[in-house]
């Protein structure tokens, strides 16, 4: 089955990015070239750009999250290393989250498994950032997200979960490349969204903005995102709406 792999990102300083991924948050180098955590999970690319990062609300690219056990603990032992992260707080019945920013300026949200007071009582993994972390979300915006749902599920990705977040004027569409089936079957169900953020692989979440026009990708000799390889695929592809493309060579026949 086809999946979320690589994530590329363009900065100032990839050796900086990778050291604080790797020593603040816990991600390791992997085989394949990327940084990240499990290997079902997508990982990160740094790329070298000669513009730094300037993030824009009609960027393409937002953010990624990433999901924990236990965000309180995850906040806590960020803030004993020194880094600036917004305290945990619960935003109405989306999620339970933070956000900090890496060094280059790229935003980070932190993921709770659960809604605030309702986490199990179990005891955390301490020597892990928050219990446990997955690079769960890959945060993209569109425009119109019409011809965005109809591509994401030509390539063989599952609709997930719906929020609409009518104060933030947005509304979130969550996809993957799973087999895994939503507790409810409407996607609007609330229990839906914990059970995303509960995933052991990461899920495409796309920020549907209406009329603000086209969404942006930074020119080639700018930071930021560059795109994001799908693997498991026969046939290559280049998905233009949200930049997703993958490097396989056409089968016979």
């Amino acid at each position: 089955m086809p999946a979320i792999e690589a994530v590329r990102l363009r900065c100032s300083d990839p050796d900086t990015q990778t050291q604080f991924y790797c020593n603040v948050l816990g991600m390791r180098e992997r085989a394949n070239g990327t940084i990240g955590y499990a290997d079902d999970e997508a990982g990160l690319l740094f790329e070298a750009a000669e513009l730094p990062y300037r993030p824009s609300p009609q960027d393409l690219y937002w953010k990624i999250a990433l999901a924990v056990p236990d965000i309180d603990l995850a906040y806590r032992q960020l803030t004993e290393k020194g880094i600036e992260i917004q305290a945990p707080r619960q935003v109405g019945d989306v999620a339970y989250l933070a956000h900090l920013q890496d060094p280059e300026g790229f935003t980070i949200e932190l993921l709770d498994h659960w809604f605030e007071g309702d986490r199990p009582t179990e005891a955390p993994d301490m020597q892990h950032l928050g219990g446990g972390p997955c690079l769960n979300l890959l945060t993209l915006r569109a425009a119109d997200i019409g011809p965005v749902d109809r591509s994401v599920k030509a390539l063989g990705m599952a609709p997930l979960s719906v929020v609409p977040v009518p104060r933030g004027g947005f509304t979130l569409y969550f996809y993957a490349f799973t087999d895994d089936e939503p507790p409810n079957a409407d996607l609007l169900a609330v229990e839906n969204r914990t059970w995303v953020y509960q995933r052991p692989y990461t899920v495409l979440e796309v920020q549907h903005v209406s009329g603000v026009g086209r969404m942006k990708r930074p020119q080639i000799h700018e930071a930021g995102y560059a795109g994001t390889l799908v693997s498991g695929t026969a046939q290559p592809f280049h998905n233009a709406h949200l930049w997703l493309y993958s490097d396989a060579k056409p089968t016979d026949g």
